[in-house]
């Protein structure tokens, strides 16, 4: 069957990992994307975090599978010129450009909806395009940090923390992709596009708002909980076998549910404690928590992360080892639903790398490796603008296009 965008075609101008994780997504479900990159270097997310010097980054690997990649040079007047051709067969333009890049280019939106009246242009920045901070620049961390991600995670007496993930880059990107998808439905009735745009400090506070409504409508803060919950037995990050810096189960054997509760307790081994009143009065176990903590920690010391993930899993106590990249790469389970894949690439080989999170039943996704740079410069240019081979060496030549 079709896939479910086929049809739908992207100009790509994102680098990095906030607008590229967006427009991955777009692909894997299906859309063309057309990442345009600047003739000499491209992406600079192909020389971000590489283990070697002679092929693309695995930074840039894992976040342009499913693409096509041309060069084009933007500061030039004819690489405007096709630029514009390209936006005229286009349905969405997305960038993720330094602030008012986009602008100081001529390509703001009161100029491509005059190419393009359909066009949908989606906008990723750090802080947006408007309000005191629009122009300030920003990363992941950044994000994070100004989100409110750091002030929630940390041991308690403890500094804030960046959590480990780029949830500031990725996550943005997926809300960015929730609202292109908003932009196209809505298409179909007005018959004109719009901007999208998601700043990458609006898309952490969402994220963190369930965190934040223990803040009594912003009056305080709630303090950091480190790897248990205080005053909550039995919710935490246990340590397990055998005492690796990685090797901690976390599990939710919530008191404040009886059968939960007592499922914990049968799953170490502590069925006596069933009975025993002092165990039984939900309200008060909070004054045990550390008793309780340890009790448990006693038990997941003498089990592997993973023995103890599947004797909770099977006693219906909602728990997990603490996956490290090694584990997650190995995973059976990820394996099976095609979460880690295997692309051929022409400089890597096999390439392993996690898959498309979302399962469409009349759309699979086949994953496919990331472009070399300007790989695709013939194949688009002549299929979409009817350039020969002559058309693009005098191109190559006027450094309008790379040399591929």
């Amino acid at each position: 069957m079709d896939k479910a965008l086929e049809g739908i075609r992207i100009i790509d101008l994102t680098q990095f990992e906030a607008g590229t994780s967006c427009t991955q997504m777009m692909a894997w479900l299906g859309a063309d994307v057309i990442k345009i990159e600047e003739p000499t270097h491209g992406d600079p997310g192909r020389n971000a975090m590489g283990s070697r010097t002679d092929r693309d980054a695995e930074y840039f690997m894992n976040l342009n599978a499913n693409k096509r990649s041309v060069t084009l040079n933007l500061k030039s007047e004819e690489g405007k010129e096709i630029l514009f051709d390209m936006i005229r067969q286009a349905d969405i333009l997305a960038e993720n450009l330094a602030p008012d890049t986009l602008e100081r280019l001529g390509l703001g939106y009161d100029v491509l909806s005059k190419v393009n009246p359909r066009i949908i242009l989606a906008r990723i920045k750090g802080f947006g395009t408007y309000g005191p901070y629009s122009r300030y620049k920003s990363f992941d961390p950044v994000a994070q940090a100004a989100g409110g991600a750091f002030c929630a995670t940390g041991d308690p007496d403890g500094p804030p923390v960046k959590p480990g993930i780029t949830v500031g880059d990725t996550g943005t990107g997926l809300h960015a992709v929730i609202g292109i998808l908003a932009a196209l439905w809505q298409r179909q009735t007005t018959g004109k596009g719009q901007v999208v745009e998601v700043s990458m400090q609006d898309a952490i506070v969402n994220i963190a708002r369930v965190s934040m409504s223990r803040s009594n409508q912003g009056k305080t803060s709630p303090p950091r909980r480190g790897r248990f919950w205080p005053g909550r037995p039995a919710v935490g990050t246990y340590q397990s076998a055998p005492g690796g810096p990685d090797d901690y189960v976390y599990l939710m054997g919530t008191p404040s549910r009886i059968n939960m509760w007592h499922a914990l307790l049968k799953a170490i081994g502590r069925e006596d404690l069933i009975e025993d009143p002092d165990y039984q009065d939900i309200s008060r176990l909070g004054e045990k928590t550390d008793e309780i903590n340890s009790m448990i920690e006693e038990w997941t010391r003498r089990h592997t992360k993973f023995e103890a993930m599947r004797i909770m899993g099977e006693a219906g106590v909602p728990a997990s080892a603490c996956f490290n990249a090694e584990d997650v790469y190995a995973n059976d389970h990820l394996r099976e639903r095609e979460m880690i894949i295997s692309v051929d690439h022409p400089v890597w080989g096999e390439f392993t790398m996690p898959g498309c999170p979302v399962k469409l039943s009349d759309s699979p996704v086949k994953v496919t490796a990331a472009p070399l740079l300007g790989q695709h410069n013939a194949e688009v240019f002549g299929d979409m603008l009817g350039f020969d081979e002559e058309r693009l060496s005098t191109l190559r030549e006027d450094k309008v296009i790379g040399s591929q």
